[in-house]
């Protein structure tokens, strides 16, 4: 299996090289990273499950899905190209915000990242690479709060910190107002 090198950057986005994907992990380096939402008509979240063969965070759920950018590889693009070797969906995708977080992970790693959000909207039925994904769930706003609530230990730990700012920017995400 080939490496896999993230873009690593500093706290404005600005890139200052690569790093092999494991080694960026394990060092805690700060790396771009992309995360994507993926709604339905219904106003439903498409969360997945992670595969459970992953390298940190196996079974746990999360967002529609996320990753980083290759060297030289736009956000837009390796959403778009993630999306479709994940969840094998393909549609429309809006930029809504970036945040930089530093969070522990299960396996002594680290995810310390410069993430670029995006938003879209789809009924097609996902096709799952299973791989990466086990499972997937649409459920609203609402009941995801809850369930997180309930059960946290079931949630990816990048899921639970951005989500609490979904709820805003899906409404103006509904409503076309700029962000």
């Amino acid at each position: 299996m080939p490496l896999t090198e993230v873009v690593l950057v500093d706290e404005n986005d600005k890139p200052t090289g690569v790093m092999e994907k494991q080694e960026a992990h394990m060092k805690g380096a700060l790396h771009r990273a992309i995360t994507v939402y993926i709604f339905n008509s219904r106003q439903q979240l498409l969360l997945q499950q992670r595969a459970a063969g992953k390298y940190h965070s196996g079974g746990l759920w999360s967002n529609t899905c996320c990753s980083h950018p290759a060297p030289g590889e736009g956000t837009l693009q390796a959403a778009h190209r993630r999306l479709y070797e994940e969840m094998g969906l393909r549609c429309a995708l809006t930029p809504m915000f970036t945040l930089n977080y530093r969070l522990p992970l299960d396996n002594g790693l680290i995810e310390h990242e410069f993430g670029h959000v995006y938003f879209g909207v789809t009924d097609e039925t996902p096709q799952l690479n299973p791989d990466e994904v086990s499972d997937y769930d649409y459920q609203s706003l609402t009941q995801i709060a809850a369930r997180m609530a309930a059960v946290p230990d079931q949630f990816t730990s990048w899921f639970q910190l951005t989500f609490a700012r979904i709820p805003k920017y899906w409404q103006l995400f509904q409503s076309g107002q700029p962000r």
